[in-house]
């Protein structure tokens, strides 16, 4: 009888259940969007209630019809950074949960910085600079400004942390209070070299490592759900990722340099860098890609905000454009041999600049800069910023970047794919599945239950792009685009 395994995706604008059958393929998917809630002070927050409920109902509906006792496993993957507290004896939440958007925190490392040699121990044992972006601020506001949170984190009847440990509490019935390496590495409180919350920087930020979750393997057994009665048996949890973690393992970069960009609102590009950390000097941040096995794997990360969005705002606010699917067209038609440039810096530039006060600029305009080629540069600067990651790992890493495994809608733009592949001078693989987030776990689960072994890699069918442009032409143009950088930069 042929076996089933579930996997999750539970994202920034929704959750996701997808039914993969015995050879790894997707045979089902549900979806579920929950709401954005967004106060007047520009807060982002997530009811966990509703998150769970959704889930719990796409479960069903991607079971739905099919013999439910042949389940045999789930994976979970999740947005990051995304934070919450909840009752350890009720599972109520606290609250709403801080959205990894929500900058509210912002005070809180502004206190914690103000010491520099704390931000910098900060920086040092986590990899990544202090930033409101993070859980350890966010869970420090929680527990400052929520009530209730702070009594019950002095009596030790608390849980908090990132969405998958509630997932897993609530699912396993608040039996099991655990997170995976990748997301533990993400919250700011955890020591990415000795492999522990670190009490120190706990401390800084007012917080109880004993209150944090159990962190197992992200292929560990996590527990068994049976999704509240659903099933006629409960089934282990196993394969948990961050939701960028799971689209590096289920693009099969389990070698050292292998690197994979995913191309969304905005993008993470990540490079597996082994099994020795490297902090970065170049803009770039260093985290867990995940342990298994007991083997732990580091990565490079670069995070950038508008890649897809320079898309929508053409869309939706300069009104350039009716759909994305036009912009490959009017790409195309541009004139190719000119200087202009778009810097999308709507909210400053993020990695590898870091500078929040940078303004949005186009630059080059002539009298021949018409529609055609204001589109043909807001496609380029997503392959501009990506570069700027690949440069800065390179540069860290010591590791040239011989291929970029890609994913996401605008990896459906052949000019875009072919202006990466020339301006980053490597190879660009785009597989023939979209769902790497929710892949990475159902092969991590997979594998771990003995339903398939690495050759499932293989089963990802991909395109291929190959570097076209002359040298003398790559390196004017991409020297054009740090010259229109470098004029939007303030510090």
């Amino acid at each position: 009888m042929e076996r089933f395994l579930i996997s999750i995706d539970q994202s920034t604008q929704g959750t996701k259940a997808l039914l993969f059958d015995e050879s790894g393929a997707i045979v089902r998917r549900a979806d579920r969007p929950h709401r954005q809630l967004v106060n007047e002070l520009g807060w982002v927050s997530h009811d966990p209630e509703e998150i769970y409920r959704n889930l719990l109902a796409a479960v069903a509906e991607v079971t739905d019809g099919i013999d439910r006792g042949r389940i045999v496993g789930v994976g979970i993957s999740n947005q990051r950074e995304t934070t919450l507290a909840w009752n350890r004896t009720t599972g109520k939440p606290y609250g709403h949960a801080i959205v990894w958007q929500c900058a509210r925190a912002a005070q809180i490392c502004e206190r914690v910085a103000g010491d520099q040699t704390a931000a910098e121990l900060i920086r040092r044992r986590t990899g990544i600079p202090i930033s409101p972006y993070f859980p350890a601020s966010k869970l420090a506001w929680i527990l400052e400004h929520v009530e209730g949170t702070k009594e019950a984190a002095d009596r030790g009847d608390i849980c908090h942390g990132t969405v998958d440990s509630y997932l897993v509490f609530r699912l396993t019935g608040g039996k099991v209070y655990k997170t995976d390496y990748s997301n533990a590495s993400r919250t700011q409180l955890f020591n990415i070299f000795e492999l522990k919350w670190d009490e120190e920087i706990c401390a800084l930020f007012g917080i109880d490592p004993k209150n944090m979750a159990e962190v197992c393997d992200s292929d560990a057994c996590f527990g068994e759900t049976d999704f509240e009665g659903l099933l006629p048996h409960a089934v282990p949890i196993h394969g948990v990722l961050g939701d960028s973690h799971g689209a590096l393992f289920g693009q099969g970069c389990l070698q050292e340099g292998m690197t994979k960009a995913t191309y969304g609102t905005g993008s993470s590009i990540m490079m597996n860098i082994g099994e020795r950390p490297v902090l970065s000097e170049h803009g770039v941040v260093t985290s867990l890609a995940w342990r298994m096995g007991g083997k732990v794997n580091y990565v490079l990360e670069g995070n950038l905000n508008y890649t897809g969005a320079v898309i929508t705002w053409l869309k939706d606010d300069l009104g350039l454009i009716q759909s994305p699917a036009e912009t490959e067209a009017l790409a195309r038609q541009a004139v190719q041999d000119d200087a202009l440039y778009l810097v999308p810096a709507f909210s400053g530039l993020g990695a590898p600049y870091w500078d929040s006060h940078a303004t949005a600029a186009i630059t080059g305009m002539t009298r021949t800069t018409k529609r055609a080629e204001v589109v043909r540069a807001a496609v380029e600067c997503i392959a501009y910023q990506i570069t700027d990651i690949l440069c800065a790992m390179s540069e860290d890493s010591g590791i040239r970047i011989p291929e970029l495994r890609v994913d996401g809608g605008p990896t459906r733009n052949g000019y875009l794919m072919q202006f990466q592949s020339d301006i980053a001078d490597t190879v660009i693989q785009i597989p023939d599945a979209e769902e790497l987030s929710a892949i990475g776990p159902a092969y991590a689960a997979g594998i771990r239950l003995g339903l398939w072994d690495e050759q499932i890699f293989g089963r990802l069918k991909r395109t291929k792009y190959e570097p076209q442009m002359e040298e003398a032409l790559r390196t004017r143009k991409y020297a054009g685009w740090k010259a229109a950088v470098e004029r939007t930069l303030v510090r």
